[in-house]
């Protein structure tokens, strides 16, 4: 079983470069689908995911072809429309093929999506969302059968009762090329939906409002394929940056955009960090001790992004005092609190929210990473632990994070994949 090694104690200085954003090339990997031509995606980032996705592509006709970090991708022989459930059940992105699928098909054949289990994340949205459009829906044993009524899909004005990330996404795929008007409320507002909006725009779309609560979108007859230039990944910057921050480090992260940190820089500084953004740079400077933060409390986007809980959670282990953590939106997200505490870490669970006490020092053990951010947590935790620590189904960690060992090596970590 592969596994990453790490040797921890050791303070991290350097600079570091991010990769580009898993959470935004999935959707505009899908969204090619419309497009009917060759797109050519810069900094897409090679993962488990971004692999899977075009696994999908070529299964519904398109040719896929990596060079470097930039992926080229020829949707003009799109010829089917189903997606296997051995795919689907891969991550739980791949939903976000359907919209775009049935605005190039007219139809399409999809199963319920798998990924980590971090709880529940229905898709109920997404399938009412798309029956507002025109789309008749029917569901059997998991697989959903989708056919538009009519020869496209309609606009429509939507309400979304939470602002779902993957069901904006749908909804803007498939409205790209709709008849008509439509209108999201309450649209998700994740930089990585304003990132899909510009894509969108450059191959010829009509949307206005991307990044904002309420998307504005006017159906055109058809999109053309561009080059596009993915944003970089703000978790995986945040990452980056914890993980220096747990040892006492500092670094500089290139190719980042701190806005879209503005939930977690401060919390960096309120640990005891030196942090300074300008453009598109982010400095840390870290004391050699780190201290509590206030409670930290997960929200969509502005406020403080679920996938960042358990890879605070591992700064919070070894900081002066107590942190307090609620979890919203997911009511599996405390499952990496085990292998933490295989570390040494004194964390008390109760519902939804995790009381973690800081210790004088983690030491080394074997643990295994439960999803991906857990996994990623597990990591950052390893880098200050005394001893060696191993950190088996690094499978999860994979899929959001490119060779994370050789960037935290790189820095001056000992941490190595065997």
């Amino acid at each position: 079983m592969e596994k990453i090694v790490v040797d921890g104690g050791r303070k991290l200085e350097g600079e570091a470069h991010v990769q580009g954003s898993k959470n935004a090339s999935l959707p505009i990997i899908g969204a090619t689908i419309l497009t009917g031509g060759e797109n050519v995606l810069h900094m897409c980032p090679i993962l488990k995911d971004t692999i899977t996705a075009c696994e999908i592509l070529n299964l519904l006709g398109c040719k896929t072809v990596w060079q470097g970090k930039t992926l080229i991708i020829d949707s003009g022989g799109v010829c089917r429309n189903e997606i296997s459930k051995c795919l689907m059940n891969k991550m739980r992105s791949s939903i976000i093929f359907l919209g775009a699928i049935l605005a190039r098909c007219g139809e399409a054949t999809v199963y319920f999506p798998g990924g980590c289990d971090i709880g529940s994340r229905p898709i109920d949205l997404h399938i009412a969302s798309l029956k507002k459009m025109g789309v008749e829906i029917s569901e059997s044993c998991g697989e959903l059968r989708c056919r538009v009524s009519g020869s496209r899909i309609h606009g429509a004005e939507i309400f979304l009762s939470f602002p779902s990330v993957g069901a904006t996404e749908n909804i803007l795929l498939a409205a790209a090329t709709a008849r008509g008007e439509t209108v999201i409320n309450n649209a998700a507002i994740e930089p990585e939906i304003k990132d899909l909006c510009d894509y969108l725009n450059k191959c010829g779309a009509k949307i206005f409002g991307g990044g904002t609560q309420v998307i504005r979108i006017k159906g055109v007859e058809k999109l053309t394929p561009c080059e596009y230039n993915i944003m970089p990944d703000r978790i995986v910057a945040a990452t980056l940056l914890c993980g220096v921050a747990v040892t006492g480090g500092e670094v500089l992260l290139n190719s980042v955009r701190p806005s879209h940190l503005s939930s977690v820089l401060p919390v960096l500084a309120d640990m005891g960090c030196v942090v300074r953004a300008c453009e598109n740079t982010i400095f840390l400077k870290a004391k050699n001790f780190l201290i509590s933060s206030s409670p930290i409390r997960t929200m969509p986007y502005p406020g403080f992004p679920t996938d960042l809980q358990p890879i605070m959670m591992a700064l919070a282990c070894v900081s002066r005092g107590t942190t307090i953590f609620v979890e919203t939106i997911f009511e599996n997200r405390f499952r990496h609190v085990p292998e933490l505490r295989r570390l040494g870490a004194s964390i008390k669970i109760e519902g939804r929210v995790a009381v973690v006490e800081g210790v004088k020092m983690l030491r080394g053990a074997s643990v295994y990473a439960t999803d991906l951010r857990g996994g990623a947590s597990l990591l950052v935790a390893a880098l200050a632990a005394a001893g060696k620590t191993e950190i088996f189904k690094v499978c999860y960690i994979d899929r959001g994070y490119e060779k994370i060992e050789q960037q935290f090596s790189k820095l001056g970590a000992s941490v190595f994949r065997v």
